[in-house]
């Protein structure tokens, strides 16, 4: 399609996706995690060791910075919060604060930085008999002045608790944040950006199979200022508001017009799209590493806070924690620990109006 004909919906069209990718405001890192990892021996490690930076993108699987188990053992944030999302696979997370989590297939993570925690994420590889293929979106989100020192917090959203737009025929969306469609995603953490409806934050995950077609309805905010970006990141063999697109690739859209995702019928491969949706924050960013603040003094001031008060020190006995591989999945927030499959039970018995008097 010829520039001069091209939808008001199309601000820009960039081909050959890489991650981390290029995000709009209020949005400040967006990687791709998919590794094909092998069986875990009965420590769940890899078969080969890492170097510390193992970031290959054409190796079959990646260690990032972890030794024997994949993943990011210890570090420190501020100032903004990390939203994993993930599709397969396993996270394990700890934290400064004495939390953890093991979660995956599904699940999503939010966790606010605020005025500094240090966490880690590791993947180990709980299947000794065959394959753990690992896919999964690390988002950062960023925070405005007001709330960059806030408490650090979390929260897990259970597969159970993501909901899906599913009125279209042959494409399935998952709202991980904000609203689609009529169709509300799980809380965030209670000071994110993505609290307040009028900032209109949206991230979305959306499978479309041949032959069909899904479509981005215009913001629901009223007025500028709403970005938007559509990432095709599996099988792009698609149309974006009539644009054809082929291969991964990363399309700026107006948000004040509907868009049509579309995959050719002539295709036998799904497209599998990421929408990153939100109100500009529209402060200065100052960013250094694990911190992002508004000035380079405050990010400073960061560094020797961090220097001197590690965000409250590790309390773990290993800087890459991991959790036994039978220990299912699971959140453990303020000294209380919640299974994933109780908390679905517990969901599915609410729904019915079942489960006892002591629960109610």
């Amino acid at each position: 399609m010829a520039a001069a004909s091209r939808s008001k919906a199309i601000i820009s069209i960039s081909a050959g996706l890489s991650f981390p990718a290029p995000t709009p405001d209020p949005f400040l890192f967006c990687v791709y995690h998919k590794d094909a990892y092998p069986a875990g021996n009965a420590k769940m490690e890899a078969p080969r060791q890492g170097n510390g930076a193992d970031f290959d993108p054409n190796a079959e699987y990646r260690m990032y910075h972890g030794d024997r188990i994949p993943g990011f053992p210890q570090h420190p944030h501020r100032g903004f919060e990390t939203v994993t999302a993930t599709l397969q696979g396993t996270v394990d997370h700890s934290d400064s604060l004495g939390n953890a989590g093991r979660y995956g297939d599904g699940d999503v993570q939010w966790m606010t930085a605020g005025k500094g925690v240090v966490h880690g994420e590791n993947f180990p590889l709980v299947k000794d008999d065959g394959p753990n293929p690992c896919r999964f979106f690390q988002i950062w989100l960023n925070l405005p002045k007001k709330n960059k020192m806030v408490d650090p917090n979390f929260v897990m959203n259970w597969n159970h608790e993501v909901p899906k737009v599913t009125q279209f025929d042959g494409a399935v969306a998952r709202v991980w944040a904000g609203n689609l469609h009529g169709v509300t995603a799980a809380n965030p953490t209670p000071d994110s950006w993505a609290n307040d409806p009028e900032n209109d934050v949206g991230i979305w995950y959306i499978d479309v199979s041949p032959g069909s077609e899904f479509t981005l309805p215009k913001s629901t905010v009223p007025g500028a200022g709403i970005n938007r970006a559509v990432y095709i990141v599996e099988n792009g063999v698609c149309t974006v508001a009539g644009e054809a697109v082929t291969g991964q690739a990363h399309v700026t859209l107006d948000a004040k017009h509907d868009a049509v995702l579309a995959v050719p019928a002539t295709t036998t491969k799904h497209a599998e799209f990421l929408v990153l949706q939100g109100k500009a924050i529209g402060e200065p960013v100052a960013q250094h590493g694990p911190f992002v603040m508004n000035t380079e003094t405050e990010i400073r001031q960061a560094f020797a806070d961090y220097r001197r008060t590690q965000f409250g020190g590790w309390p773990w006995d290993d800087d890459a924690v991991v959790f036994p591989a039978n220990k299912g999945r699971f959140s453990l927030l303020n000294g209380k620990e919640v299974m994933a499959d109780e908390a679905k039970e517990a969901a599915a018995a609410a729904a019915t109006g079942g489960g006892s008097k002591d629960e109610l």
